[in-house]
């Protein structure tokens, strides 16, 4: 996991990531400036750039089956949660939606009514194929053990299922041997790291009997059990004084005696310490490691690529170094069933526009929070996502306003930029509607109606700064960051001409996640509502803005965009 987070009380919450208990690392480390300049993914000539990713996925797990792979990533306090993906070549992956449909199965704190996991909630856990189903295991740091299953990794995924109700572990692993038994690996974090295997019962829901201490150091977690050509694995990741650092046990059972290794090298300062992931083999027989980066920036913790050298009976990744550990490397061969020429500016299918003429959200959208199920829609008004108002938890917290919608931000070398379209007229008295940014800070530009006045209005922290009035029921609102993470926020009313307002904002890394941007609308008086009619999400500067409203009343132009200076304030 990360930094904040083990200050939240688990040092490498379910993931990896440098730890940041008091005592593992020093509090208040800085993390290191990201080693890349935007290039990213495939490059369309048969190689990758690392991150193939440039986005939160923390806490990685993948497996193969068939010709197809499949990966999670963890979701912490969003919804749906643990979010599953896949791809066909380990470079391109698009997200399919979340194993835990109702993420207040885990625990009440999830829901929109209180919002009290912040930067805990689901952490990092692993997905398997046994027994003709896909499964999934993770941990929460307060609630304890559950999983879930599916024959199809779409779903839909059974209820999910709690296997022990307790706190401070993290880091599960099922893994089942040619003889039909489960067993699960997981870190005690609370007792000192202390990693243990557990029996699973037949059908693969509940522990059984006491479970044997495997392995105990540093901050050991991030745990996967693997057996290849007759050998046991277990791949964890620990703290070393060079940082947080890939290892692997190796022995002839899962109980040892183990030979242990150090599999990678990491600088901190260069590769943000790549370190928790999955082992895969290709079809073709090369092996490859896909990770996230520990060290999280204001884009999250980003997924790379690393091809996989055996040496001596170990599986090194990256480049092989004289002493036989390995180094991240940044570019490489797309793996066999790739396909090359994917356009440099291609949207990731981790990320969406969206018209919303679906019946149902697509899968790369999350709710903050489990939302409320009355106060949303996408059939009361056709070719909208009709957001009702309540009252939040606490006055103008964006971060504490149920049903705020949200996807993950990108970080590319020309920057992105996310557009909404909003319908004005069902805004009552006293409510706020707007295009959001958050994770350590927040920062919206949106509308208030107060009365029957409408007015554009910034909300910095939760200072709020108010604008020109609009006197119509459209308006855009726009926010473009660039490849540091410096966004601007800006309004229109006709989808061509934008103008700023409120300053420019530095996205924001926290409670182990990256920056989010999300739709929201709130009211202290319980009332009104908003129709998000469309969300257009770019990559690099354009010249001309394509409207993708479905709407007749929409403006569109195709004119290039001009934004004026920022209002002050």
């Amino acid at each position: 996991m990360d930094i904040t987070r083990r200050q939240l009380g688990r040092v490498a919450a379910v993931g990896t990531g440098p730890l940041l208990l008091p005592g593992l690392l020093p509090p208040g480390r800085a993390v290191a400036a990201s080693p890349w300049d935007g290039t990213w993914g495939d490059q369309g000539d048969g190689t990758y750039v690392n991150p193939v990713v440039p986005a939160d996925l923390s806490d990685w797990d993948c497996i193969r089956v068939g010709a197809d792979y499949y990966g999670i990533t963890s979701t912490f306090g969003y919804s749906p949660g643990m979010a599953v993906l896949h791809s066909k070549d380990l470079v391109t992956w698009r997200t399919l939606g979340g194993a835990v449909d109702d993420v207040t199965r885990i625990g009440p704190e999830l829901n929109w009514d209180r919002m009290n996991r912040y930067g805990r909630g689901v952490w990092a856990g692993a997905i398997r194929h046994h027994a003709g189903r896909f499964r999934v295991y993770f941990n929460t740091p307060d609630e304890g053990f559950f999983m879930t299953s599916a024959q199809s990794p779409t779903g839909p995924w059974e209820p999910l299922h709690a296997l022990w109700r307790t706190t401070g572990w993290n880091d599960v692993c099922p893994f089942w041997d040619d003889d039909g038994q489960g067993y699960l690996v997981t870190t005690h974090y609370a007792d000192d790291y202390r990693v243990h295997l557990f029996k699973l019962s037949e059908d693969g829901r509940s522990l059984v009997g006491p479970s044997t201490v495997i392995h105990q150091s540093r901050g050991s977690e991030a745990n996967k059990l693997y057996k290849i050509d007759g050998t046991y694995y277990h791949l964890f990741s620990e703290v070393r004084s060079e940082g947080r650092v890939l290892m692997m046990n190796r022995g002839p059972s899962l109980y040892g005696p183990f030979e242990t290794r150090q599999l990678m090298h990491v600088n901190a300062s260069t590769d943000r310490e790549p370190n928790q992931g999955g082992l895969v083999r290709a079809p073709d027989g090369d092996w490859y490691f896909v990770t996230h980066h520990g060290h999280g920036d204001w884009e999250g913790r980003v997924l790379s690529l690393l091809p996989v050298t055996w040496v001596d009976g170990w599986p090194i990744p990256g480049t092989v170094g004289a002493d036989g550990i390995g180094t991240m490397v940044w570019t490489g061969q797309v793996p066999a069933g790739g396909t090359p020429g994917t356009p440099a500016d291609a949207l990731p299918p981790v990320v969406t526009s969206d018209v919303f003429t679906d019946t149902r959200l697509k899968p790369q959208w999350e709710w903050h929070y489990q939302p409320r199920a009355d106060r949303w829609s996408l059939t009361e008004r056709t070719g909208s996502l009709r957001l009702k108002a309540f009252a939040p938890l606490a006055a103008d917290n964006l971060t504490k306003a149920g049903n705020t919608l949200t996807q993950r931000v990108l970080r590319t070398a020309g920057g992105a930029t996310v557009t909404v379209r909003l319908d004005l007229a069902g805004l009552d008295d006293g409510q706020h509607a707007g295009l959001c940014h958050y994770a350590a800070t927040y920062a919206g530009l949106g509308v208030r109606r107060s009365g029957t006045t409408t007015t554009i209005a910034y909300n910095d922290g939760g200072s709020l700064t108010h604008g020109p009035a609009v006197t119509q029921n459209a308006v855009w609102l726009r926010t473009s960051w660039d490849v540091n993470g410096v966004s601007r926020f800006t309004y229109s009313l006709n989808g061509s001409t934008f103008t700023a307002f409120g300053g420019t904002y530095q996205l924001t890394w926290g409670g182990y996640r990256g920056d989010r941007v999300g739709i929201y609308t709130y009211n202290p008086n319980g009332t009104g509502h908003v129709d998000v009619e469309s969300v257009r999400y770019t990559l690099a500067p354009t010249t001309a803005y394509t409207c993708v409203s479905e709407h007749p009343a929409a403006r569109c132009s195709t004119s290039a965009e001009a934004v004026r200076p920022t209002v002050s304030r």
